[in-house]
């Protein structure tokens, strides 16, 4: 077997068979850090193609992130990707994370310009001596060594953007200065991931594209979510969860269901694969497998 940390991802998405990856974020304690192993140990015999673990807001979540993704990659066979964001550091902070990452045996970074603490929506204001824009930040990435660069797009636009055109253009840039690959943010309707695609591709670019996976599970949760980061949650699935009002049970099936013919959707539209959130819990990925007849 190959060890988790010589692997590159964009490799891997860009030659191999259909890449199937799960995304966790960095526990707040240790009753938080015995679910996210449990759902680390439940979803290894899937072999994904990478796990990722995220970056907290304001960068507040740094050395938990570290030592988390350090962790999966010496003490799994997983191919672990650590994120970084521009949010609250200087370059040279930047560069001193990145040189914990390769001494950590990570070989693999998700490079994002990253939200204000108050929000994806509040106004961006640059760190001084740091970054504005993601794109300078793949730029330094590159730079420091022989990380394997995902970004971030956006199917519905990033709320920051001023046009699904610009957003397009943003992503472009981020390819065309290093990104080897991206990974959506969650949505609800396969044409706006087939939209996106298309839009990068009329611009020359081939950046292989993951769409993100967020099944359902508490709707009032996803609204508010969606609202932030600009994802609208389709009527039409309003319409078939809120079916089930009053019976959580059914409720979740239908989230599981919906989030299983979307993945179905996009497979069957030449998506590279599928990137899974799971809040740090593995029972709804496995279910949506289970629903698409993937099996460990």
């Amino acid at each position: 077997m190959v060890h988790g940390q010589t692997r590159r991802i964009g490799d891997l998405v860009r030659d191999g068979e259909r890449s199937f990856s799960f995304e966790f974020f960095p526990p707040r304690d240790a009753a938080g850090e015995e679910q996210l192993w449990q759902a680390i140990r439940d979803l290894e015999p899937y072999a994904p193609t990478f796990v990722s673990v995220t970056y907290g807001a304001g960068g507040s979540t740094r050395d938990t992130t570290v030592r988390v993704t350090g962790r999966i990659a010496a003490e799994t066979s997983l191919t672990a990707m650590a994120h970084l964001t521009c949010v609250g550091h200087t370059r040279a902070e930047l560069e001193g994370i990145l040189d914990a990452y390769a001494a950590a045996g990570i070989g693999n970074v998700m490079v994002l310009r990253g939200d204000p603490e108050e929000g994806p929506r509040a106004p961006w204001t640059p760190t001084e001596g740091g970054f504005t824009y993601a794109r300078e930040l793949v730029e330094l990435v590159r730079e420091r060594g022989e990380f394997s660069i995902g970004v971030a797009a956006f199917p519905e636009g990033h709320p920051s953007a001023e046009s699904l055109d610009h957003d397009a253009d943003v992503l472009v840039a981020k390819a065309r200065a290093g990104a080897e690959f991206a990974v959506t943010q969650m949505f609800f309707r396969a044409e706006d991931y087939f939209g996106l695609v298309d839009r990068v591709r009329a611009r020359g670019v081939d950046l292989p594209i993951l769409p993100g996976i967020m099944p359902i599970l508490n709707l009032a949760n996803i609204r508010r979510q969606g609202e932030l980061i600009g994802t609208e949650v389709p009527a039409p699935v309003v319409a078939r969860i809120t079916a089930h009002d009053g019976d959580p049970a059914s409720m979740r099936a239908a989230g599981i269901e919906l989030a299983a013919e979307l993945c179905d959707e996009l497979l069957a539209g030449g998506a590279p694969g599928l990137h899974f959130y799971t809040l740090n819990r593995s029972k709804a990925t496995r279910e949506i497998f289970a629903a698409l007849n993937m099996s460990v």
